[in-house]
């Protein structure tokens, strides 16, 4: 018995690098008398992979918290179409938190679908895409009343003041760190839209380490829109010198020609990619480490209620201690999709090493 104990609390110990490839491991007693059969069917199993992709997926609501059968949560508006039933619009509360069916649609793992099993095409206001509209308005508020101040001469001929004095160092450094060393003299150019995604993602980032948020920038479908989005503005800046290296590298023998065309177009599309994947895995990464260590307390728990309190200290100091590093990682991964952005814009209109605007200079320097 005593080493079923000992290998049920080294279970629990290096559980944390396995809850997403594995089940928990919960210590069972087998005896045969009634007691400890009724005992085991009130036990709860926990399921820390779907506790942990529950919290990081999107909803058709804003749920808090929940205590007993009361759930503290906003219903958010379902907008639904599909052939046989036409244009649908209700609120999520009709779901009962998934309990419920209704008007021949039913919740199935955070995803509506019909009860018939017909196509449905769900246009709903998830809770990723609320909060992204707060965010974009906050943005909007921001940036747009601090261009006011600059036109009206604050911060120009007087000191900034409030937001603007906040948020100008920042602005500067991106100007200076990211615009103008690899666009040349085509840094005015593409400033807005680089400072556009910085705070887009910075504030998305940010939204969602509070506390019952949603994880916008750990959706892949936000970083692949803002990955398209980029490649049209890389696929825009490109001119016939770009093309023309893609499509005939000079200077490299023609066997050496027919490796590196496939492998220099592939590159093309790759580069946007790479923006999408760093920036998804990151924000899920830093989410689901928080998660897990919260998640340690309840599987040291349902071993004993002795290993659960005694392990809740270490697991809170260690989520806190990641919930801080992540918002530094907030701020990093916002100026690294920045910086590869101008990175690869400027790639797209450099010129050759004779080029006249200054540009290959800009980006040796």
């Amino acid at each position: 018995m005593a080493f079923k104990r000992i290998k049920s609390l080294l279970v629990g110990t290096f559980s944390i690098f396995t809850l997403i490839l594995s089940t928990p491991v919960l210590a069972q007693n087998h005896d045969n008398n009634n007691e400890t059969e009724a005992a085991q069917e009130k036990e709860v199993k926990l399921d820390p992979a779907e506790i942990i992709l529950e919290h990081i997926q999107d909803a058709h609501e804003w749920h808090f918290f929940s205590f007993g059968d009361f759930h503290a949560s906003i219903p958010l508006p379902v907008i639904l179409y599909s052939p046989t039933n036409g244009l649908t619009l209700f609120s999520s509360s009709r779901f009962h938190h998934g309990h419920e069916a209704y008007n021949g649609y039913k919740l199935e793992h955070g995803k509506i679908v019909a009860e018939d099993g017909s196509k449905v095409y769900d246009f709903s206001l998830t809770k990723n895409v609320v909060q992204m509209f707060l965010a974009l308005i906050l943005l909007v508020f921001l940036l747009t009343g601090i261009a006011k101040k600059y036109k009206s001469g604050q911060g120009v001929t007087s000191a900034p003041k409030g937001w603007q004095s906040l948020l100008e160092p920042v602005i500067t450094f991106i100007r200076d760190e990211a615009a103008k060393p690899n666009l040349g003299h085509k840094w005015q150019k593409y400033l807005p839209y680089l400072l556009t995604v910085f705070f887009f993602i910075l504030i998305n980032t940010l939204f969602g380490l509070l506390p019952g948020s949603a994880n916008v920038t750990g959706n892949i479908a936000f970083t692949i829109v803002l990955g398209i989005i980029s490649f049209f503005v890389i696929l825009f800046s490109t001119n016939s010198h770009f093309w023309g290296h893609i499509f005939w590298p000079p200077g490299v023998p023609f066997l050496i020609k027919l490796i590196l065309i496939p492998i220099e177009f592939a590159s093309f599309f790759i580069k946007p990619a790479a923006l999408i994947i760093r920036l998804f895995a990151n924000m899920v990464a830093g989410h689901i480490i928080i998660l897990s260590f919260v998640t340690l307390i309840f599987i040291f728990g349902s071993m004993a209620t002795v290993a659960g309190w005694s392990v809740s200290p270490l697991s809170v100091a260690f989520a806190v201690f990641i919930y801080l590093i992540e918002l530094l990682v907030a701020f990093i991964q916002a100026y690294i999709f920045t910086v590869l952005t101008a990175v690869f814009i400027g790639q797209a209109f450099e010129g050759g090493h004779n080029d006249t605007d200054g540009h290959a200079d800009a980006v040796i320097i």
